[in-house]
This record gives structure tokens, sequence and C-alpha cells, in this order.
């Protein structure tokens, strides 16, 4: 029993995720495919063998939807607590804060999105440079359909009430073939 629980370090992070992920009726190729890992990769991670970096876990939490209070417990059975000195206080309170803070405020352009989703939300992919050898992606963006509704709906609002002054007209930029996405 020993050397089960050293070779299933996160089993209780494993059932968590694959009890959500057979509940919203998705297979482990869908889900793989959407946070964009290797199938064997969320296996391990749904046997418990293998704990998720900080960053696919926050990539499967947005992709199943997974609120608040479930998201920090996800986020505790991963072993990826607050420091000793705040995890006392707030667990006096029997709660946990997840928190993440954009490191770079910088703005960064894109001239391309891929845009990925299922019944529980959406994957945005920014993209620099699509249609050239070295195109790449600037960022990601997990969202739920009801956030990702919100979004569209804004962005009309802003797009019709932005003067067309505002927009960089197109006939100033360089001539380039229309790309389809």
């Amino acid at each position: 029993m020993i050397e089960n629980s050293q070779e299933q370090p996160f089993k209780s992070l494993g059932n968590r995720l694959k009890t959500i992920r057979q509940k919203l009726h998705e297979s482990i190729a869908e889900v793989s495919g959407a946070v964009e890992i290797e199938e064997q990769k969320l296996e391990n991670i749904e046997l418990g063998q293998e704990r998720p970096t900080e960053d696919i876990l926050m990539l499967l939490i947005n992709h199943f939807g997974i609120q608040d209070d479930d998201a920090a417990n996800l986020w505790r059975l991963a072993g990826y607590d607050q420091p000793q000195d705040q995890q006392e206080g707030d667990l006096q309170n029997g709660r946990a804060m997840v928190m993440i803070m954009a490191v770079d405020p910088r703005i960064i352009y894109s001239d391309g999105v891929q845009v990925t989703g299922n019944s529980s939300g959406v994957v945005l992919n920014f993209m620099q440079g699509v249609g050239t050898p070295h195109s790449m992606t600037t960022s990601r963006v997990g969202m739920s359909r009801e956030q990702a509704v919100n979004l569209v709906n804004t962005l009309r609002q802003v797009l019709e009430q932005s003067s067309p002054r505002q927009l960089p007209a197109q006939n100033n930029r360089p001539k380039e073939k229309p790309q389809n996405q």
C-alpha cells in the first residue's frame, strides 16, 4: 500500500478531475485537445501519477468551468498552496483564495485568433504572424460560455460606439493577400 501511494501521489486530484470530465461526458482525447496536452499526460494526471503544472491545472479548471471553491480545492489537492503564513489565516476561515495576476501589463497585438470550444466554454488562442512560417501563439485565454457571450456583446457595443476615426484605416496598411481564418 505504501508503494501505491508513492506511485500515485496525486490520486485524489486525479480522481476528482476524472469525475468532472466524466460528468461532462468528455473523452480524454477531447479534453487533452482542448487544453493542448498529450492524452498520455492527461491519463497520468487522472491516475494520480503526475501533478499537472500550474498552467495546465488552470487550463483544466477553465475548460471544465469549475467555480471558486471547487477550483481552490483542486489547487490544494495539487499541492499549490499559498505560503504557510497565509494558509493558517485562510484555513481558519475555511476558505482558500487563488489569485492570478498578470506579470507583464504591456499590450500584445495579434493578427489572428483561433477559437476552440465545447459545451463548457471556449479557449481563444491569439497569434502573431498568421500565414507566415513563423506564426506563433502569443496569448491563450479560456472562459466559460457565459463569459464568452458577455465578451461578444461587450465587443459589439464597443465597436458600435467607436468612431471610425479611432480605428486604423485599412488602406494605410501594406497590401497583403486576405487571409482566411
